[in-house]
């Protein structure tokens, strides 16, 4: 992609990634072609409790983009989404919508965002048919049925299914 005379597109793509999906890598390798920079952070939320620990998730982040150049890693933790983008000087925020409840609350999302800073855009991201229902809450439910390991296994980057296997063998969910 050419860069812009004097432009920087930088963005930012959040979320928890716990665990990092093929949904998820989809929405950073199309952000990573519309902007000049993507960073791509994981929200620390110590309320929640992740199934890998932030380094581990840094880990599969770095490990699945590794071939994308304009991507950087990050992490925040204690401050809104919208501010960290701030302080990286991110002009935009990324975000997926799958289904209108996603577009619900990522609409709703981007008006509080507005009020903290309106010179941070939102840019909303669809992705395809066999990705729109995709998340880690789902990723994470389907395990424990005889054979979960080989339904799953679509859904995750294989370094991400393998530290997953390891983590949900039996008698370790």
């Amino acid at each position: 992609m050419a860069k812009r005379p004097g432009k920087n597109r930088r963005a930012v793509y959040g979320g928890s990634f716990d665990p990092l999906t093929m949904g998820h890598l989809y929405m950073i390798r199309e952000a990573a072609e519309l902007f000049d920079d993507l960073y791509v952070a994981i929200g620390v939320n110590p309320v929640k409790q992740c199934t890998f620990s932030l380094a581990e998730r840094l880990k599969h982040i770095e490990q699945c983009t590794a071939g994308i150049r304009n991507v950087t890693l990050g992490h925040f933790e204690n401050r809104f989404l919208v501010e960290y983008a701030r302080s990286i000087g991110a002009r935009y925020i990324v975000r997926g919508v799958r289904n209108a409840h996603d577009y619900e609350y990522e609409r709703t999302m981007r008006q509080v965002n507005g009020d903290i800073d309106p010179t941070i855009k939102t840019v909303l991201l669809m992705p395809p048919r066999e990705l729109a229902e995709l998340s880690s809450s789902f990723v994470k439910g389907l395990v424990g049925p005889r054979g979960w390991e080989r339904v799953v296994k679509p859904y995750l980057p294989a370094p991400v299914y393998r530290d997953f296997l390891r983590r949900f063998q039996r008698g370790n969910t």
